[in-house]
């Protein structure tokens, strides 16, 4: 069964947004330097760099950053009331605010980053037993799976770097420098890892241990996922979802993207899915519209009350699991065809902004950041 499922995941380009995290209400802290940056104002490749973030040295930028006066604030989520009725499933205890959750089906490894102190905590994705901590060097927001068996892929926001742990043991890699406040990384069936640094507005492409490229043409980049070796990001600033060429190393186009967009899955039929959590609904986008090279294109939406925020999609049965952060609710979604429909409505932990969920057995885990607690829900 576990062979069957990493096939599939792997075919169709779906190693990763297996459950993509939320931002969060708190503020990041400030951001020290884990490498020499490089201003903004420096020549590269021929040309200014304008962006406000820093630039590993020596590496090429392609992009211009947009006027920002006229923009809205990033789309933050909603603040829920105590939940009045009781949770579905059971909980798990892992410490103070956990936000970012990612199952991975080979290992059966629930990977949670959690603070104070700040860590990466592994449970047992059948039993919801904890098997370790991992010490992390700063704050993390959001956590994806470079692949089935891992490594974990983790954005430390506070030290400006990608973390790689691995699975099911928990080893940390030395941290990578890679821009201002990544605050969320996917990687690419070719190996290049893409982390989107919130508070640069940049897009740092990865291969191996070296960032080769840097996207200067975002405002505040957030969400990100891979369909094949194309890479969609929501800004949460512009409200658009950009696409790239994990190959070529280049920016495709760009699509309006709802009111607030904040975060994004890929399904099985190669669609990307944003929540639109200002806007209140589920965004759905065709990534090449017309044909290899194209721009992205939204080919449907529902609407999702209550401030949609953490998103998981479970391949095998064709799911998409949207959370409700003002509500206290989750929405299962069959996504059948471009138009999602709903199918399942469950009662949650309080502030429900991150969900993952085991391919291999529905299982579903909401982390809970205002209680502390990681909610296991069985396949309904």
């Amino acid at each position: 069964m576990r062979r069957s499922i990493t096939r599939a995941l792997v075919a169709a380009g779906l190693v990763t947004g297996l459950g993509l995290a939320g931002c969060s209400t708190a503020a990041p802290p400030p951001a020290p330097t884990r490498a020499p940056p490089t201003p903004s104002s420096t020549p590269r490749t021929g040309a200014p760099t304008p962006t406000t973030g820093l630039l590993p040295p020596n590496v090429p930028t392609e992009g211009v950053r947009p006027p920002t006066e006229n923009l809205s604030r990033a789309a933050e989520p909603q603040s829920a009331p105590t939940p009045t009725v009781p949770p579905a499933g059971r909980q798990v205890e892992v410490g103070d605010a956990p936000e970012g959750v990612v199952v991975d089906p080979v290992t059966r490894t629930v990977a949670v980053a959690k603070r104070n102190p700040n860590e990466v905590v592994l449970l047992d994705a059948d039993t919801g037993a904890i098997r370790s901590r991992t010490p992390l060097p700063g704050f993390v927001r959001h956590l994806q799976l470079a692949a089935p068996g891992g490594p974990v892929l983790v954005p430390v926001e506070s030290v400006n770097s990608l973390v790689r742990v691995s699975l099911p043991g928990g080893r940390a890699d030395a941290p990578l420098f890679v821009g201002t406040v990544p605050h969320d990384a996917t990687q690419a069936p070719n190996g290049t890892v893409f982390t989107a640094d919130e508070l640069g507005g940049t897009i740092s492409a990865v291969r191996g241990d070296r960032v080769v490229k840097v996207f200067t043409d975002s405002v505040q980049p957030a969400g990100i996922v891979p369909v094949g070796n194309t890479v969609g990001m929501v800004d949460v600033r512009k409200n658009t979802l950009t696409t790239y060429d994990a190959e070529a190393l280049r920016i495709l186009g760009e699509t309006p993207a709802g009111a607030g967009p904040t975060h994004m899955v890929a399904d099985r039929q190669g669609r990307m899915i944003a929540t639109d959590t200002r806007g209140n609904q589920i965004l759905v986008f065709e990534p090449q519209s017309q044909g290899p090279g194209s721009p992205p294109r939204q080919v449907a939406a529902i609407a999702q009350p209550g401030g949609p925020y953490g998103i998981t999609y479970d391949p095998v049965r064709n799911r998409l699991w949207v959370a409700s952060s003002g509500t206290n609710e989750l929405v299962g979604y069959d996504m059948a065809n471009p138009q999602p429909r709903e199918i399942f409505r469950l009662p949650t932990v309080q502030n429900p902004y991150t969900v993952g969920v085991d391919p291999a057995t529905g299982r579903l885990f909401v982390a809970g950041v205002s209680t502390g607690v990681v909610q296991i829900i069985e396949s309904p």
